[in-house]
């Protein structure tokens, strides 16, 4: 047996980038121009970058993309492969550090038959879990409820990240 998970809030993300035929420049390319609190980026690296969603599925869900706009994994250089795949095991100690949430959906939607709302320029999805964050808000009253304000949750994934940065990973089991 199927549970579904429905997530109607996410329509109106797809709305803010797709407009029929118009072409509108990839957001994902748009964030890193931005200042990192403007764009909700956590983490800056040389060939990726880690930004909060601006539209979870739930408090924390991060997204690691490369600057460069590529489609799919076969695209991605070796270095851009290394530090996607070396920033989402930061990204999930981090979140398990700040967050401890009780598990976590991690994936990448290639194609729109896939899920991808972003099509053209792959990214990897980090989304914390926790027992009974699954509701029926979204269903029967069309809202979908965090128990932690993006804002809040920036800061302190932001915070989070600059101790595991300075301690190499260690110093941040302690905070």
């Amino acid at each position: 047996m199927y549970r579904i998970i429905w997530s109607p809030w996410r329509y109106e993300y797809i709305k803010t980038f797709t407009s029929g035929k118009e072409y509108r420049e990839c957001i994902l390319c748009i964030l890193p121009r931005k200042s990192d609190e403007e764009s909700l980026i956590i983490h800056r690296g040389n060939y990726t970058y880690v930004v909060l969603n601006a539209y979870p599925y739930n408090s924390g869900h991060l997204m690691i993309v490369p600057y460069r706009h590529v489609k799919d994994l076969n695209s991605l250089s070796n270095e851009e492969s290394m530090e996607l795949v070396n920033n989402l095991k930061y990204s999930i100690d981090v979140l398990r550090r700040a967050l401890k949430p009780d598990g976590f959906n991690i994936g990448i939607n290639l194609g729109r038959v896939a899920g991808a709302g972003i099509e053209d320029h792959i990214h990897v999805h980090v989304v914390p879990r926790w027992c009974g964050d699954s509701n029926f808000m979204p269903v029967i009253a069309g809202i979908k409820s965090l128990p932690i304000a993006l804002r809040e949750t920036y800061n302190l994934l932001k915070k989070y990240w600059v101790i595991y940065e300075d301690s190499g990973g260690e110093e941040a089991l302690d905070h």
